[in-house]
Order: structure tokens, then C-alpha cells, then sequence
């Protein structure tokens, strides 16, 4: 940037901050913002999060209170209601108590920022992100309720599996669910008493599903297929000092979650007395949930929490909006809420609840009601608004006593020190079953009650352990010694491929820096990739020439699964689309009856869908028994052989009959939609919409390996880590990041694809800390100042353009090349 430009900030108003507050952004994008207070601190963050991603956060209001139809017409109405049955409905001065100390002061710091830049829009729509130009509509003023009441976008567990083990049980039994999904610790199954499974519906779970997805704005129909949401994840680890190059503890976290344009984190540094932290949070939230304060690094992974049960009630005949309930009819309670709809008359919608909670399907021909009940519905569970108290926390001590103030997503919690101290704190609301083990949905009755909650302190949990470092990624972390039977959390864990390659590594090194870090976050050796070509010895004497080929070309391989790798491309092919399901199949034989194989198979193995859970075919070629029938060897030889004859098939119709130009980045790459690249292509025009996409791009890895690339059907990846972090603790400045596609929503901006090539590269770049450095690498200031020292309003919206929502500016001071699409 020029020195002109340097030397002359943006300039903004902003109403509710009490002094000036400077914003230096950095050359990465990143919002280094330096309050003299607190309060103005986080007035600066809202301001900073709606100058940056205004579409995206004011979408993610709508979708979570229920206001989509307000702007994009009566075909939402239904998902509207589906959200405000997921709303926090109870006492905000309980909630508010939930969280930390100031948490209602923060938020409402935090949402003054927002309105502050949403008025701004208001007086020069100039300033407005392209989206809402294009789609008629204005973005909404916040109330700091909002923040708190919606939880609709949370990650959570395990409604999901009760009902498709209570639907794989009722249509086919035990042995099928148990070809479905592994349980940890190993347990079986028992129905609870007085719950009729042929009582619950196929689509019982439409409307929560519609409350907690993500809406595609680009279709007209909302009637989602009713299946599992594709599974997200994240890794993290700590290693000690005994294991670094320099002797001081580092931390590494990336969170694994739909990658989207723009992406779902944003990266910040908050500096005011007694704060100075930075890392990524999500840009409707105040705070930060993973980085560092300059006294303690924290990362979080999914710590799948039981959260969640479904109820099912017989209802009355003769008024179905009773239930029964301890002996007795008990009406449900209705509150009826007036949905406003764009382009049409107000429609009023009926929110039932009962004593368990919102009512998601009722089916008077067979007098029946469910409803769910969330522990993330209690006061204090809003997503990540539990890190207010943790992300000051000024010692390990006190970090830890902050998570007992953490409900929801239960999350694994990875901490270090510069005294060299790491460590390991699960946190989340886990309920207490008395009776139950949350594994299928139960009669609402009266018989299944939850007994209240679970200290914090009864976790599990690790503090400098003995091998110098821990990790997580989602997998079975309990020790062998917790008591799970009797203090249940869950018996639904990811399964453990990537752990199991982390803790191959990790464990194999005590020479790690940052850099080491960040290059294993993208490791892509595949462990099912190892245990199943392990098998191909049992092929030896197959003459078959594609099996030969196949043999050789996979025998020899590293399991790698890069982007240039040819057997990469053959493995993922064969072992998802022909492998598993084949051994499932063989399976399947020796425990359901011809006629019903198929709908046995889709349903542990849907078409649409390839994360099946690992654990069940890699145990079946390990260990088959007679699950594989009378002579399983054969069994597997067989498949082994079928199927590799037709994964061969399909890559060369793929790929070519050239092997040697094979290659997993051919087939396997990533390609980011706006949510809303189909209306904005409809309303701009092809070539103004340009904006709405990035890609496709190369990817290596898959669902499987710690380099996280999870794909659909066409080989798209729909999950990965768009936002990583290496902590180097103590010497802050030496910590990396990415963002991914970048950190803008704006499309004028130069931040908005900045880090999607140095991302799809598997790097990173420097998370600077210290004020000096930051000096140094200076895109652009922002000068926030208090209504009593503005100048006036219009010199102040000719100061806002530079580094705003207007058009950017290049070094040399000409526009972005982005600057006018879209406008």
C-alpha cells in the first residue's frame, strides 16, 4: 500500500464506543484492534465483523430467529418455524448468569458495533456488500439477545443416531445396526421398556434438520432427503517441551467443518487492559474460541457430548395436543408467532412444546408426538459464547476452572503454557440418565427423566501427561478406567483413523516446530489406505490383467493420498464406491433375507452418502469370523477381486486409459460456492457473479486422513479445515494460520481470496502478535471514533471507502480488479 494511504486511515462514526480505537489490518487481513477499553474493544470487533462479512452474519440472524421469509419469499416459512422451535426461549437473566461476568456487557458492546456499520450502510448504501443490492433487501438492525437466544448452529449429538439405530432396528434388526456404526466402549443395545420402534417415522426428523442446516437459497424446495448430515470434525493436539526444537510447548488446531465461501471463521486480535488476545471465532460472535492470550493457547475439537434426546408420546385421540404424561392427559403448550413473508400477506404458525421440549412431528392417525430435548436449549448453551471467561484466563489453573463454564458443543479442550505446561479439558452440559443410556429414543411418559447435569469436574481429563504431548480428533478419548456405564456421555464417537495416525507421528518426534506442525495438519497417508491394501496378498495368483494392474499399482504405494498420486485415485474410487460396499453386501447374506438386501444396504450405506463409519468394514476384513459366512477368506478374496475389477473400470472411464496420467486431484478437488451463488447468478448474470465461486482446485486426502478433505459423490470436498492454527507458546509472533478463502465476505476486497491458493497448498502465514510486527506489515488503518469527536457525517462516509465496503484499493492506489463486479 502507498504511503498515502498508510498515513491516512479509514475514518469512521461509531456510535457506543467511548475513545478512539485503532484497526490496523495486516497484510493477511487480519484486524489488529487496539481499544483503550473493553467495552470499546468489542463495539470495534462488531463494527469490524460487519465491515468485513455484513451478508454473511446478518444471513446467519435470519436463518437461526427465523426471518428468512421476511426476505426470501413463502417457500421458507417452514424452515422459519423449524427455527424458532429451536430458539432459547427461557429467562435471559439466568441466561445471561450462565456465561461469564460480563458476557451481557460484551454482547451488547459487540452488537452496538454491528448496528453502528449497519446505520452507516443505511446513509450510503454504497457501502453495502453486493448480495443485498442484488437479492432487494436491507440488512436488520441486532438486538445482544439474538446473540445468545439462537442455537440452531451449533454442532450436536446424538438425536441423529437415536433415530437411525431406532430405524435400523425396527426395519432389520441387531446384527444389521451392528454393520452400521461401531458403539465405544463396545455395548449392546437394549430397547427401553415401553418404546414401540414401528411408531417412529422415516421423516421424524425434517424439522430439526430444517432448524439446524444450513439453507440453500438457490432452490425453491426445501424438502430436504432425509439423512444423516455429513459428519464434521476437527483435530487438535499439545506437545510439550520434551518434544519441540526449541524446548517451548506448541498447540495446533483445525477445526473441520463445511468449507464455504466466505469461510465460517475470522481471525482477530482484541488488545484493551487486561485483553490481548487473538485467534479465530465465528463473525457473528464476540470473542475468540481458538488462539492465545499471550499467557495461555487453547484449540477445541469435538467432544461428541450425548446432548440430545427424542421423546415419543402417545397422544389423545380425542385432543391430540394432549399427551401422556405420569398418569394423565397433559396439554402441550402452543405459542402462535405471525411469520412476516416477502411478496405476500403475514402467515401465522402454530410452535407446540411440551415438558421435554419443541414438538417436531405429530401423526394423529397413529396418536403420536416427538419432541426433542437439547441440553443446548438450557440458559448458558449458546455455541462458543461459553469462551468469554476462558479466552482471559491468565494460567492453566484458571483456564480449566473457565471451562466449567463451557455447555455447548461439548468440545475437547487442548491448552499450554510457557511455563512449559500442556494439558487436555473436556467440557460440556452432559445430562444425567438414571435409567437410560441415550443410545434410542424413549417413551415420554414420564418413565425417563433426565436427573440434572453432570460437574464439570466428574470429565475426564489430562494435565502434562507422561508421553509429552496429547491430541484429539473426535475419537474414543475416555480413559480405560471412566466409568461411561453409570456416568454415561456417549457411546457415538468418531472413529479413530486420524487419531491413530497423529499419535504414529507425533509420538515418533521431539524435534517439532510450528512448521511440522502445520505440514501434519495436511497429512494425507490414509490408515484405511494401509490396513486394506495390507490385504491384497490374498490375490497373488489372480491372473485377471485388471486385478493385476490394480495389485501392482497399489502394492507399491505409500497410501498417501496426494493430488499427483495415480493410486490415490484408484484406492478412493475402489474402497468407497466398490470395496465397501461389496463386503457389506457379503455381510448382509448371512443375516437378511434376499428380497430385503438392498434396503438393508442403503440404509447403513446410503448412495449419497460416503462417510460411512470405517471402523465396520475394516474390522470385517481383520476380522471376519463367520460374518463373512462359513469360508470368510474366500468370501473376501472374492470381493476383493469384483471389486477391484470394477474400480478399474470407472477410473479409466474417469481418468483415461493412460494409468500413468492418473491422479487423485483430477477426480478429487475443491470448488466454493457462495450459499447463494444460484439466486445471485439469476439476479447479476453469469459474468457478475463470478465473484460466487472459487475454483476447482487440486486436493489431496479424504475423510479418513488427518489432512481432512471429506468429499461428496462427484468427489467435491464438502468438509475440511478452511481455518488452521500452529502455536508456537512464548514466542507468539513465530504462530501460523490460514483462513480460508480468505478474510473478507466482500468481494471489492483484497482480503476476500487471498488465502484460498496459499490454503489449497496445504501453507500458512504468520499469525503476528506483537504491535511492532504488525507495524511492519501494514494492508490498511481503520480509525473508529466516538459520535462526540466525529467529523461530519459526510467527510466521514468519504474517509470509509478506503479499506471498507466501497472499492478498494491496490497498492499503487488503483482499484481492485474485483471492485466493480457485482455492483
Amino acid at each position: 500500500m502507498s504511503d498515502t494511504a498508510l498515513s491516512s486511515p479509514s475514518v469512521y462514526e461509531v456510535p457506543g464506543l467511548q475513545e478512539e480505537v485503532d484497526v490496523v489490518v495486516d497484510a493477511w487481513g487480519v484486524p489488529h484492534i487496539y481499544a483503550q477499553s473493553q467495552w470499546d474493544v468489542f463495539v470495534a470487533q462488531g463494527f469490524n465483523a460487519a465491515r468485513d462479512r455484513l451478508f454473511q452474519i446478518d444471513l446467519w440472524r435470519r436463518r437461526g430467529l427465523g426471518l428468512l421469509s421476511e426476505v426470501f419469499g413463502s417457500q421458507y416459512v417452514e424452515r422459519d418455524r423449524a427455527a424458532r422451535l429451536f430458539l432459547y426461549r427461557g429467562d435471559m437473566r439466568s441466561e445471561w448468569l450462565a456465561y461469564g461476568a460480563d458476557t451481557k456487557q460484551v454482547a451488547s458492546a459487540f452488537v452496538a458495533g454491528v448496528n453502528a456499520f449497519v446505520e452507516l450502510t443505511a446513509q450510503d448504501p454504497r457501502l453495502l456488500p453486493p448480495e443485498f443490492s442484488a437479492l432487494g433487501y436491507a440488512p436488520s438492525r441486532w438486538d445482544p439477545s439474538d446473540v445468545a437466544r439462537i442455537r440452531s448452529h451449533g454442532l450436536y449429538y446424538n438425536v441423529e443416531q437415536e433415530v437411525e439405530r431406532a430405524r435400523t432396528l425396527r426395519d432389520f434388526g441387531p446384527k444389521v445396526e451392528s454393520l452400521r456404526r461401531v458403539l465405544e466402549p463396545a455395548h449392546e443395545v437394549q430397547v427401553p421398556a415401553g418404546l414401540d420402534l414401528s411408531l417412529i417415522p422415516d421423516e421424524v426428523l425434517y424439522v430439526y434438520r430444517l432448524a439446524t442446516s444450513t439453507p440453500d437459497l438457490s432452490v425453491l424446495s426445501e424438502r430436504d432427503p432425509c439423512v444423516l448430515n455429513a459428519p464434521e470434525g476437527s483435530n487438535n493436539w499439545v506437545i510439550g517441551p520434551s518434544r519441540t526444537a526449541t524446548g517451548r510447548p506448541l498447540l495446533a488446531n483445525d477445526p473441520h467443518r463445511f468449507v464455504t465461501l466466505p469461510a465460517l471463521r475470522y481471525i482477530a486480535h482484541l488488545n484493551a487492559p487486561g485483553l490481548d488476545v487473538i485467534g479465530g471465532g465465528e463473525p457473528a460472535l464476540p470473542g475468540v474460541s481458538i488462539g492465545h492470550n499471550g499467557r495461555i493457547a487453547f484449540g477445541l475439537t469435538i467432544f461428541a457430548i450425548d446432548q440430545e434426546d427424542l421423546y415419543v408420546y402417545r397422544t389423545n385421540p380425542d385432543a391430540p395436543r394432549e399427551y401422556w404424561y405420569k398418569g394423565r392427559w397433559t396439554p402441550m403448550e402452543e405459542v402462535i408467532e405471525s411469520v412476516r413473508v416477502s411478496g405476500g400477506a403475514d402467515q401465522q404458525v402454530s410452535l407446540l412444546f411440551t415438558r421435554h421440549g419443541p414438538v417436531i412431528y405429530q401423526d394423529q392417525e397413529k396418536n403420536t408426538a416427538f419432541a426433542v430435548r437439547a441440553a443446548w436449549l438450557e440458559p448458558g448453551m449458546a455455541p462458543y459464547l461459553g469462551s468469554m471467561d476462558y479466552m482471559r484466563s491468565p494460567s492453566p489453573e484458571s483456564f480449566v476452572t473457565a471451562m466449567n463454564r463451557w455447555g455447548a458443543p461439548g468440545e475437547n479442550q487442548v491448552y499450554a503454557a510457557p511455563d512449559g505446561t500442556i494439558g487436555w479439558q473436556p467440557a460440556g452440559l452432559v445430562p444425567v440418565r438414571p435409567n437410560w443410556d441415550g443410545t434410542l429414543p424413549v417413551p415420554g411418559d414420564g418413565r425417563y427423566e433426565w436427573a440434572g447435569f453432570y460437574d464439570g469436574d466428574e470429565l475426564p481429563s489430562a494435565q502434562n501427561p507422561a508421553d509429552g504431548w496429547f491430541g484429539t480428533a473426535n475419537q474414543m478419548n475416555l480413559p480405560a478406567d471412566y466409568p461411561n456405564v453409570e456416568r454415561t456421555i456417549t457411546y457415538d464417537w468418531y472413529a479413530d483413523v486420524r487419531h491413530r495416525r497423529m499419535s504414529e507421528v507425533i509420538g515418533s518426534r521431539n524435534d517439532w516446530t510450528t512448521q511440522d506442525c502445520v505440514q501434519l495438519q495436511c497429512d494425507y497417508l490414509s490408515v484405511p489406505a494401509r490396513l486394506v491394501t495390507a490385504h491384497l496378498d490374498k490375490l497373488e495368483d489372480v491372473s485377471d490383467p485388471d486385478v493385476r494392474l490394480a495389485v501392482d499399482l497399489l502394492s507399491g504405494w505409500d497410501c498417501v493420498l496426494s493430488s499427483d498420486s495415480g493410486p490415490a485415485a484408484l484406492f478412493e474410487v475402489w474402497y468407497r464406491k466398490h470395496l465397501r460396499p461389496r463386503l457389506l453386501a457379503a455381510a448382509l447374506q448371512q443375516v437378511v433375507e434376499p428380497a430385503r438386501r438392498n434396503a438393508a444396504l442403503e440404509r447403513i450405506l446410503p448412495s449419497e452418502d460416503l462417510s460411512a463409519d470405517p471402523r465396520v468394514d475394516l474390522d470385517l476384513l481383520a476380522h471376519p469370523r463367520q460374518r463373512l459366512g462359513a469360508n470368510p477368506q474366500a468370501t473376501i478374496r472374492q470381493v476383493l477381486v469384483e471389486s477391484l475389477v470394477a474400480a478399474m473400470g470407472e477410473v479409466r472411464g474417469l481418468l483415461g486409459n493412460e494409468v500413468n496420467a492418473w491422479r487423485w486431484g483430477s477426480l478429487h478437488r475443491a470448488h466454493l460456492r457462495h450459499p447463494q451463488a444460484g439466486l445471485l447468478s439469476k439476479a447479476l448474470g453469469e459474468h457478475d457473479s463470478d465473484w460466487t465461486e472459487m475454483g476447482p482446485v487440486p486436493r489431496g486426502g479424504s475423510g479418513d486422513t488427518l489432512g481432512c478433505t471429506t468429499y461428496s459423490p462427484d468427489y467435491v470436498e464438502t468438509v475440511g479445515a478452511s481455518f488452521r492454527i500452529a502455536i508456537d507458546v512464548g514466542a507468539w509472533d513465530n504462530s501460523l494460520a490460514v483462513n480460508s478463502p480468505g478474510q473478507s465476505g466482500v468481494p471489492s476486497s483484497p482480503h476476500y481470496g487471498d488465502h484460498f491458493d496459499t490454503w489449497a497448498r496445504d501453507e500458512a502465514f504468520p499469525l503476528l502478535y506483537s504491535r511492532d510486527l504488525v507495524e511492519q506489515h501494514v494492508s490498511h488503518r481503520l480509525r473508529l471514533i466516538p459520535e462526540s469527536l466525529a467529523e461530519p457525517v459526510e467527510a466521514v462516509l468519504r474517509a470509509s471507502r478506503l479499506g471498507g465496503c466501497g472499492p478498494a484499493t491496490t497498492a499503487d492506489g488503483s482499484a481492485h480488479p474485483r471492485t466493480e463486479r457485482g455492483r
